[in-house]
């Protein structure tokens, strides 16, 4: 059974800097998309928000509906109630009972303004919701517009850039698959601290890409050499030659053409 070629530190860098080409542009790629999705759920949750608003201000409005039925219902009730005790006045025998009548009369006649009064209060209310809903919807339907607009265009930029960002996604799987566990691991530890997720750089003119701090010339002919692997001690980054990464640009652009 043939060995399986074990792999230089020259071809570890190579896969090391193509993924990381292939990880930048899945980065530019969401980067164009910016704050769309973010945004896109802020809508939804206050679109939501305010849905949730109106089913409670309609509810409260069938409620106060609902009270002023039984309101005039009560007073149907005391009306009737009054007359009855009006008839029965013009058969009592004595003082007592004229005077008990009258009470109930007066109570019921009470009762009638007080129904009157929340009556009034409730359609008060009632005016007072349906103003709160008209906003409102005036605001949920500006809200549906612009969520309608921000997911137009956000489909249009996935369209777009779907067939890439895929293509990339594969690319970066396949290659993260045949590259060291451990250098992976730290390939990725190292993208998530540093800036733009740029963990492997190349040297240009003199200094580590994304750095401002030159790298000494017996370091930068040991990273052309690439016998191992090389950690710039200013930003953490791993190191290639530019010569290296001009030739894996070369090499992805041509996968990709």
């Amino acid at each position: 059974m043939a060995k399986t070629k074990e792999l230089t530190v020259e071809d570890k860098l190579r896969s090391l800097y193509r993924l990381q080409l292939i990880d930048s542009r899945i980065d530019d790629i969401k980067n164009v998309r910016g704050e769309l999705p973010l945004e896109i759920e802020d809508l939804e949750d206050e679109i939501a928000g305010l849905n949730t608003r109106l089913s409670k201000l309609t509810e409260d409005v069938t409620n106060f509906e609902t009270e002023i039925a039984n309101k005039k219902n009560a007073i149907e009730e005391s009306k009737t109630l009054s007359k009855k005790y009006d008839e029965q006045q013009q058969k009592v025998r004595n003082n007592r009972e004229f005077d008990s009548l009258t009470k109930e009369i007066e109570y019921q006649q009470l009762e009638i303004e007080l129904a009157e009064k929340r009556i009034n209060e409730y359609k008060a209310k009632i005016e007072q919701k349906k103003q709160i809903i008209v906003t409102t919807t005036e605001k949920l339907d500006r809200q549906a517009s612009h969520l309608d607009h921000k997911k137009s265009e956000l489909d249009a930029i996935s369209k777009e850039t779907e067939k890439e960002e895929n293509l990339m996604n594969d690319l970066s799987i396949e290659l993260s698959e045949k590259i060291d566990t451990h250098l992976l691991k730290a390939y990725k530890k190292i993208r998530s601290k540093v800036k733009n997720g740029l963990a492997v750089v190349s040297i240009e003119r003199g200094a580590a890409g994304g750095s401002f701090f030159t790298i000494p010339p017996q370091v930068q002919i040991e990273i052309a050499s690439r016998k191992k692997i090389t950690i710039d001690e200013h930003s953490g980054r791993i190191l290639v030659d530019a010569t290296l990464a001009d030739e894996e640009r070369e090499a992805l652009e041509s996968i990709l053409a």
